[in-house]
């Protein structure tokens, strides 16, 4: 039986070509379209689940309000927390902390020497709660103990080429301080769906013999409660429940972290919070981030937009099938005669609706497969090539059977209904019902384009928004070099640091060379509680530090709003500090020039000498923080170099042979700063890719089922035309009779359209801290881009009908 109704299912599609391939094609154009964004958002959603325990796995978070504000919220907190959860909390199965390991490591046996930046200073606990798998060396002794080290395989073969390196020694500088380090092991490239990018761990043990060996004997690795540069990771055990666990921080931070009298004086207070492991990629967006995060807001856009897409080309298959019911009703009719019962016609429309999306589906896993490549580069993301996990696909197949059954199921029904006397006797008409229902969908497919055409226009928008908005400083032809990190001591780097800058200016095209701590488009992590010196009420705010030389104002060309630079002719500016107008605001000035002069307090005195005009740190997205910059010369975290050539790799080469010359023990690594600070918007840019090519394809999707409607619609008034065309009818006012109907159900769907669409831009837009204003003009601009498709799609169809020869038309009635 069933085979019988596939039968005759597959000569229907072959007797309609035209309507087949319509239909076929639009499906499998959506149907590709569901399952790259199913593809993008299951790698997405991916991220650190594949840790065995990552259920049981949570990040803590510090909150920090200042006079009842929040201050910040950081991705790391203390070290002293970890180890107090474990020691107070039951339900705490293990606990472990990391911390940034950025070093110069060097093998002195092969001269190879990187600045290696993306690896941690770890527990030994961390290896079982990232699920770290090692290759060579012993678990259990691996980060036991000062001076070890653990390296991925690819970073083994960069230092050690195929040799074991189990066993053997690197040297790893940070800072001028040098560690002799030994491998104990190897570990599995880290999966790339992680938070976290891991090339190298270093014993924990290691920071703390490092500061010890700096002078300090606090131990303030294990007992710190305001050093908050640490992430800490507990693994809870199995059934525990973390929100329950959040539930007694605020009693543990009231015992550990809010009950000395500075915080109290100073009206300071901190919360912790718990982020689950596998929320961190796509829901948490604080300081500090160990990486650059996904925007769950964004994924959860595209995955909707998958299933509105599939469902214009379902509404489309609906629509074509009862419009043509017309056509169909002899069929049925002479099938009821003979016998055919209801049930029997029933299954086989549904026959056909499955036929039909079953061969979209089988052309839409090809294109998908063939396009993922090309898709993952689009969105930025390496998932490889096409898959779905299981429970995409069970949500795949869901969908597609509960799809084609739906989309089926009304033409189904509509078409087995009719009546064979009133059918053959020729009496049988389109019903009103039908063609409100056709109408309905259609304003529906074209409200979710409008939507998805003013989206792509904000999103635009604030793209371009972000690029050109004055940054308040000037980063173009700009290099940026690393500074070295194999100096032991501030007063041997000084004697070197001065004769490179007075060699680098003397190149032809360079303009200047500063130092500085950062660089613009990097975070600032240097912070601390600061307060006015002699103020009536003590209160401390947070400052964020950028610490530079007497060459950074004008190399980048910031401007003070009112006072002075740092000069070397002032004896008093090592004790000077710049404010930038967002501080002054925060300390209290009612104007820039009230701060001059004022002193901080900031572990020692300082006072303010100028105030800067705010400048844009990060990007846009941020907003800008308050800042205090310091006087600080032997400072050698990055070199900012100036040049006015037009030849820049020429420039280069001269830059890289004076580093060679003055700091041969260090490797040069460079950027060029514009493009990396443009880096900060690539996500940005590629949803308004994706959003825009997804929009794109929505539409043309809607006009198929347009446009094979106003066929039909031509089709079954040819001979109204025609007589209209003998009595004189122009060829305008036919257009006009055959399109205004459509139009119209455009227009209708322009006023759903437009606030569904103001309500989900206005919250995406909510993400960035510097935005662009909604304009009526861009929901009036995609209304006027859907009626003129929505024209040139029926209008097409119409003026064929208009100019064709009324004769021809009338002798074939």
């Amino acid at each position: 039986m069933f085979r019988n109704h596939f039968r005759i299912a597959w000569r229907g599609l072959l007797k309609r070509k035209g309507y087949s391939a319509l239909n076929i094609f639009g499906l499998s154009i959506a149907i590709t379209c569901c399952l790259l964004i199913f593809h993008y958002v299951a790698f997405e959603r991916s991220y650190d689940t594949f840790q065995a325990n990552a259920k049981n796995i949570v990040r803590v978070r510090l909150d920090t309000w200042q006079q009842g504000k929040l201050a910040w919220q950081s991705a790391t907190s203390y070290p002293a927390i970890a180890p107090a959860m474990k020691k107070e909390f039951p339900e705490v199965e293990k606990a472990g902390r990391l911390i940034d390991a950025n070093l110069l490591i060097t093998n002195p046996e092969k001269n190879v020497k990187f600045n290696e930046l993306k690896g941690y200073y770890a527990d030994a606990n961390m290896l079982d709660i990232l699920d770290v798998d090692l290759l060579k060396g012993d678990r259990a002794t691996a980060l036991d103990a000062p001076d070890k080290i653990l390296l991925s395989e690819s970073m083994a073969k960069k230092y050690f080429g195929d040799e074991n390196p189990v066993g053997k020694r690197l040297r790893g500088q940070n800072n001028g301080y040098t560690e002799n380090l030994v491998v104990t092991g190897v570990f599995k490239e880290y999966p790339t769906n992680s938070h976290l990018i891991l090339h190298h761990l270093v014993s924990y043990p290691t920071l703390g013999k490092e500061i010890r060996a700096q002078g300090d004997s606090s131990n303030a690795t294990e007992t710190a409660w305001g050093w908050y540069d640490f992430y800490n990771y507990i693994q809870l055990k199995p059934g525990a429940d973390y929100k329950a666990l959040e539930a007694k921080l605020p009693a543990f931070c009231d015992r550990h972290i809010n009950n000395n009298e500075w915080r109290k004086k100073n009206n300071v207070v901190s919360e912790l919070y718990l982020i689950p492991f596998s929320d961190i990629h796509l829901y948490s967006n604080a300081n500090q981030e160990a990486e650059v995060n996904g925007n769950g807001k964004a994924v959860g856009f595209l995955f909707l937009i998958a299933f509105l897409i599939i469902a214009i080309a379902w509404i489309n298959y609906t629509n074509l099938a009862t419009a043509r019911s017309l056509e169909r009703a002899k069929e049925v009719g002479l099938r009821k005669v003979l016998g055919a019962v209801r049930l029997d016609l029933i299954v086989q429309f549904l026959a056909e609706s499955f036929l039909l999306n079953t061969l979209a589906l089988g052309l839409a896993i090809l294109a998908a497969w063939l396009l993922a490549p090309s898709f993952d580069n689009l969105v930025g993301t390496d998932a490889g090539a096409f898959h779905l996990p299981a429970k995409f696909i069970l949500l795949f197949v869901t969908l597609f059977f509960f799809g084609s059954f739906l989309s089926g199921l009304y033409p189904a029904f509509i078409l087995s209904g009719y009546h064979p006397i009133t059918v053959l006797k020729g009496l049988f008409k389109n019903s009103t019902r039908g063609q409100a229902l056709r109408k309905g969908l259609i304003i529906g497919q074209f409200a979710v384009s409008v939507i998805l055409i003013t989206g792509t226009i904000l999103v635009y928008q604030q793209v371009q928004y972000m690029r050109r908005q004055q940054l308040g400083a000037n980063i173009n032809q700009t290099v940026v070099v690393e500074g070295p990190g194999s100096f032991s001591q501030d007063s041997v780097y000084k004697t070197v640091f001065q004769p490179f800058k007075t060699t680098l200016l003397q190149q032809s095209g360079i303009q200047s060379v500063t130092a500085s701590s950062n660089v613009m488009g990097q975070e600032i992590y240097w912070t601390s509680g600061v307060s006015l010196v002699g103020a009536s009420k003590k209160a401390a705010v947070t400052l964020y530090f950028l610490a530079v030389d007497y060459d950074f104002l004008p190399s980048y060309q910031l401007k003070l709003t009112t006072g002075r630079n740092f000069s070397s002719q002032y004896s008093t500016d090592d004790h000077a500090v710049l404010i930038n107008e967002t501080a002054c605001k925060l300390l209290g000035f009612s104007n820039p020039a009230q701060a001059l002069q004022a002193k901080l307090n900031i572990g020692d005195t300082f006072h303010i000498v100028g105030v800067l005009t705010d400048f844009h740190q990060q990007g846009l997205r941020n907003a800008i923080q308050p800042t205090c910059v310091f006087r600080q010369p032997e400072n050698r975290n990055y070199y900012s170099i100036k040049f006015t050539s037009s030849t820049p790799h020429e420039t280069l080469a001269g830059i890289k042979k004076t580093w060679d010359r003055y700091f041969p023990r260090d490797p040069f690594n460079y950027y060029f700063l514009d493009e990396s600070f443009d880096q900060q918007y690539k996500a940005d840019t590629r949803f308004g890719a994706t959003f825009g090519l997804f929009a794109t394809l929505a539409i043309i999707i809607a006009c198929f089922g347009l446009l094979g409607l106003s066929a039909y619609n031509v089709l079954q008034r040819t001979r109204e035309i025609g007589i209209r065309k003998v009595l004189g009818a122009t060829e305008q006012s036919l257009v006009v009779l055959l399109s205004k109907e459509f139009l119209w159900l455009v227009l209708i769907s322009l006023t759903i359209a437009i606030p569904l669409s103001w309500y989900a831009m206005h919250s995406w837009l909510q993400d960035y801290a510097y935005r662009i204003s909604i304009q009526w003009w861009v929901f009036a601009l995609g209304g006027i881009l859907a009626l003129a498709i929505a024209l040139l799609t029926v209008g097409f169809q119409a003026f064929r009908a208009a100019i064709a020869n009324p004769i021809k038309s009338l002798r074939t009635e």
